[in-house]
């Protein structure tokens, strides 16, 4: 009987889980459906953050994820976010003191 979690976010900075007992032979499909969810448009699933088939059988400890799409490219947002900042305010060194050594 193996034991696996599903995880889902519904919106930003949330996440649920559940923890289900499920049967021999039990599916990716099979444990949504235990937890009343079903994939919407552009969503993924996948188990341990790799893409997965519903048909896929479960093992014992396994990871069940629903992830929404991304809204914006992680590489663009930093960008834009660097450009704001500007080159004093981010980096490794944005904290350092005046007048500090240079290095780590």
């Amino acid at each position: 009987m193996p034991r696996v979690t599903v995880c889902h976010s519904p919106g930003p900075r949330q996440v649920r889980e559940q923890v289900l007992d499920l049967a021999d032979g039990a599916t990716v499909a099979d444990a949504l459906r235990c937890c009343g969810l079903s994939p919407a448009e552009g969503e993924i699933v996948g188990i341990w953050g790799r893409r997965a088939d519903d048909a896929q059988v479960l093992r014992d400890g396994d990871r069940v994820e629903l992830v929404r799409p991304l809204q914006v490219d992680p590489k663009v947002a930093r960008r834009e976010r660097f450009r704001r900042q500007g080159s004093r305010a981010a980096g490794l060194f944005s904290g350092r003191r005046p007048g500090a050594k240079p290095g780590y």
